[in-house]
Parts: structure tokens; C-alpha cells; sequence
């Protein structure tokens, strides 16, 4: 099982899918052709381009490096690469528990460098206290065979996504933007609000995290209007063979998750954000609202 510091799987197969199809596109193979060759059928090849496969094998993605006339060496990297796309992440224990497509995102997570995150409903899961996040994961009607031990597993699985943020070598890099009206909606008692709002506080003390508050008299900023959550995850160099994994969006709904990977629709969100940065407050002026507000709850 990997350790926090280590990326989970879904990084690797993204790594992978993606090299596999440069190299196709360079000899000029369809994908037809392709599979074709390789005796599986178009989706499968679908699957493994897009990184959707938790299991490959070492020598089918061998022969794809031949068919594809990929050098040795090149060969032997994208080996590598299928070897670590087995690698059991922490959170598969409880993917039972996690929403659809959900741990896809975790896998990314993990793995990326930078994340600009904007939540205008409730309070990001990363920047939780264990008590918010035990009244978020209540006990849920849809939800009939939830046992007390399942929601505290719930409450455990947003706690160790915390640890990206807090490990001591190379902690994520990331921008938070919270609604106000995030901070008035209360969850849990008063007193689990105001410990949330100081633990916001503190952790944008943080050299790696940033929190910014769009106060209500922000209106709508830009030309996008209502904006939902959304997160941005730039990912680091992972290596000098394959580069920098290409950014992605990930947003949110009640009953499961959507990824946004085409350049044009990340340059839509990146344009977003900095219409709500040009509208939040400043990150001294945003870390004294938290402290205020936290009064106001303890009164």
C-alpha cells in the first residue's frame, strides 16, 4: 500500500494510456488497426488510452512497444510505467463508500502538484475537521445498510486527504476560494463551526495553501454565472520519458463526479478562477473573516 508521499495508480495509467496513444498516432495506426493487431477489441484499446484499466499487462503493453516500433528502452519505461498501475492505493479498501468515479479523482489527487479548488456550498473536504466531516457523512437515508463503523470510515477517508497538504516533503501546492456563504451554513453545532472556521484559518498559515474567501457582496464575478465547485489539478514533471501529465478539471454533483481533460474547456476554468480571484478578499482580510466568524459561533 502506498504511503502518502507516493502517487496512487491512476496517475501511472493515465502516464501510460497516454504514451501508448502518442505512439500509435506517430506510426499512424487507427485504432482499428491497432486492435486489430493486438487481437482485443476497440474499446478495450479505448480504455487503456484513457487510463481506465486497473489492471494491464506487462506484455501486451510489450507488444503494443513493437507493433508501435518503440526502441528498447522506451519499451522497458512503458513496462515500468504497467507495473505501477497495480499498486493498491490506501483508499481501496473503501471504495464501496466512495461516490462513482470519485476514486479516480483520489488517484489524481495524490499525484498532482498544484490544485486551485473553488466551493461555494459547503467547506472543501481537504480543509475539514474531523467533527464536520462526521456531521457531512451522517447517517444517510438513501443509504439504509450504512453502519456506524461506514460513516466513520467516511470521516477517516477525508482525514487522510488532508495529508497531501501536511506532509513534511513536498506537500501539494494549493489555492483555496470558499464562498461566505459556506462559512454561514451550518453544520453541526455552532461550536463545530467555529473549530472549523479557526482550523481554516490556521492552515492558510501555511507556506503551501492559500484561502481566499468571495464574499457575498462579490455578486456573480465574470461572465459565468452561477459558477459550481470545481477543482483544477496541475500535475509536476513525473518524468524526464513521458513529462508533465496534462491538467485536468473535476467537478462535482450529488451523485457522481465529471473530468474535463481537453485544453480549451481547462483554459475555461483557469479563466474562471481568476475572475473569482479577482473578487475575493485578500488572504490576511479572508483569514480574519474565518477568525470573526468564528466568534460570532462561539456567542
Amino acid at each position: 500500500m502506498p504511503t502518502h508521499d507516493q502517487p496512487g495508480s491512476t496517475l501511472p495509467r493515465r502516464q501510460l494510456g497516454r504514451a501508448l496513444r502518442e505512439a500509435r498516432e506517430g506510426v499512424g495506426f487507427t485504432l482499428e488497426q491497432a486492435a486489430r493487431e493486438m487481437e482485443m477489441s476497440k474499446t478495450a484499446l479505448i480504455r487503456l488510452e484513457k487510463g481506465h484499466n486497473e489492471k494491464v499487462r506487462v506484455r501486451d503493453v510489450e507488444g503494443f512497444g513493437r507493433l508501435y516500433e518503440l526502441d528498447a528502452g522506451r519499451i522497458e519505461a512503458l513496462k515500468a510505467l504497467a507495473e505501477q498501475t497495480s499498486t493498491r492505493s490506501w483508499w481501496q479498501r473503501a471504495r464501496h463508500l466512495i461516490k462513482p468515479g470519485f476514486d479516480t479523482y483520489l488517484g489524481l489527487e495524490v499525484g498532482a502538484d498544484h490544485l486551485h479548488i473553488y466551493q461555494p456550498l459547503i467547506i472543501p473536504g481537504l480543509l475539514q475537521t474531523a467533527e464536520y466531516a462526521r456531521a457531512i457523512e451522517r447517517p444517510r437515508p438513501l443509504e439504509p445498510r450504512d453502519t456506524p463503523e461506514d460513516l466513520e470510515r467516511r470521516v477517516d477517508l477525508r482525514l487522510r486527504r488532508t495529508a497531501i497538504l501536511t506532509r513534511q516533503r513536498n506537500p501539494t501546492t494549493a489555492e483555496f476560494i470558499v464562498h461566505e456563504g459556506a462559512l454561514h451554513t451550518a453544520v453541526g453545532s455552532p461550536a463545530i463551526m467555529a473549530a472549523q472556521c479557526r482550523h481554516m484559518a490556521d492552515m492558510s498559515t501555511r507556506a503551501n495553501i492559500t484561502i481566499r474567501i468571495l464574499p457575498f457582496l462579490a455578486g456573480f464575478p465574470g461572465d459565468w454565472n452561477p459558477v459550481l465547485p470545481y477543482i483544477i489539478l496541475d500535475f509536476p514533471a513525473s518524468s524526464r520519458e513521458f513529462g508533465a501529465e496534462p491538467p485536468v478539471v473535476h467537478t462535482e454533483t450529488t451523485i457522481g463526479t465529471m473530468f474535463f481533460e481537453d485544453a480549451e474547456d481547462v483554459g475555461v476554468y483557469r479563466d474562471i478562477h481568476h475572475s473569482l480571484q479577482s473578487a475575493a478578499l485578500p488572504t490576511q482580510a479572508s483569514r480574519d473573516l474565518l477568525r470573526q466568524v468564528a466568534r460570532r459561533y462561539e456567542r
